[in-house]
């Protein structure tokens, strides 16, 4: 009998609504956090400025300091005058310089090194595991009411509510918790979107579009995973920086990387990657649960309105931004270089 019920058990778990394969974690071995260490450049190119200019501003991206990331031996080059400011809405800080009337073609450089941690948070101990019932969503933890709040807000290429929450609402039907709603949103993207770059309207990270056309880059990939997340009621944020490669020791990187994060009461913060376990099948376990240490963090969350800008919110913040009399410049050139240490 006891033999009978121990199946029966078993078969239950393997059925249940909420169960979420591959998700080892507290209750499982050990794990040692990888660690990476990076020198990084980070170059822009700034054209000319006009001589009748009144005000011109530039601003980089500044890389934070975090559970996973230690940001050491900041240097920054220039010629002009600069500051550090902060984005009132999410904290990220940026380093702004004043550009004089007459300003001649001009490279702005930060210069520093980055010790980076894998991130791993995988809330649940074994590959099966039943999720429990009290560790659905209940009450908020009322020290971080403020902030998990802030990250079930819609942005404006990402809203959360008529056809979105209708569509998440699909995706997450039979589930009965946070982290099996999760996992069906995650495995919906990565089974859905394709990791596609042709053509145009792919990164920026609009959820129709994205939803339409069901492809595009990271920022597609996951404009969908934190707007279902939101949509059903789950914070989730959006973080950008930049991959390193890892075939060889230094060189450039060409372009951004973005991931998020979603919130778990009474786990906390739980890492995911979407695109990333996409091109990477034989890791879609890992990547739920999940961050790599071969990348750095630069700026967190979107619409971002940094402090002396005129035009209109940044869509997310990572490469350099600047202004002219308060109109935006599109020519600023961005350059990154990485060396492993």
């Amino acid at each position: 009998m006891q033999v009978l019920i121990l199946l029966m058990t078993l078969v239950s778990w393997a059925g249940a609504p909420g169960v979420i394969p591959g998700t080892g974690g507290a209750g499982a071995a050990a794990h040692e956090p990888a660690r990476q260490s990076f020198h990084l450049v980070y170059e822009a190119v700034m054209p000319e400025v006009p001589s009748s200019a009144q005000q011109a501003f530039l601003w980089l991206p500044y890389p934070p300091d975090t559970p996973q990331q230690t940001v050491t031996g900041m240097t920054i080059k220039a010629s002009v005058p600069y500051d550090l400011v902060t984005e009132p809405r999410y904290g990220n800080v940026a380093v702004r310089f004043t550009l004089p009337a007459g300003a001649r073609e001009q490279t702005v450089v930060m210069e520093f090194d980055v010790l980076r941690e894998e991130h791993v948070n995988r809330p649940y101990p074994r590959a099966g595991a039943v999720i429990p019932a009290s560790l659905a969503r209940t009450q908020r933890d009322g020290a971080a009411a403020g902030e998990i709040a802030l990250w079930l807000q819609p942005d404006r290429r990402v809203p959360v509510d008529g056809l979105i929450r209708e569509w998440a609402t699909e995706t997450v039907a039979g589930h009965t918790s946070d982290l099996g709603r999760a996992r069906a949103i995650y495995d919906y993207v990565v089974d859905n979107l394709t990791y596609d770059k042709s053509g145009e309207g792919w990164g920026r990270g609009d959820i129709f579009w994205a939803c339409d056309t069901l492809r595009g880059n990271c920022t597609d990939f996951h404009a969908v995973f934190i707007g279902y997340a939101r949509a059903v009621g789950i914070p989730a944020r959006f973080e950008i920086g930049f991959p390193i490669p890892t075939e060889r020791r230094a060189g450039q990187v060409a372009g951004y990387h973005c991931w998020a994060e979603f919130y778990l009461e009474g786990s906390g913060w739980v890492p995911v990657d979407a695109s990333e376990a996409f091109k990477h099948p034989e890791k879609r376990d890992y990547y739920f649960g999940a961050h790599d240490a071969d990348r750095v963090l630069f700026s967190v969350g979107r619409d971002l309105v940094l402090p002396g800008m005129a035009g209109d919110p940044l869509n997310f913040f990572i490469d350099p931004y600047a202004e002219v009399n308060g109109s935006p410049i599109s020519t600023v050139q961005r350059r990154l270089f990485y060396t492993r240490k």
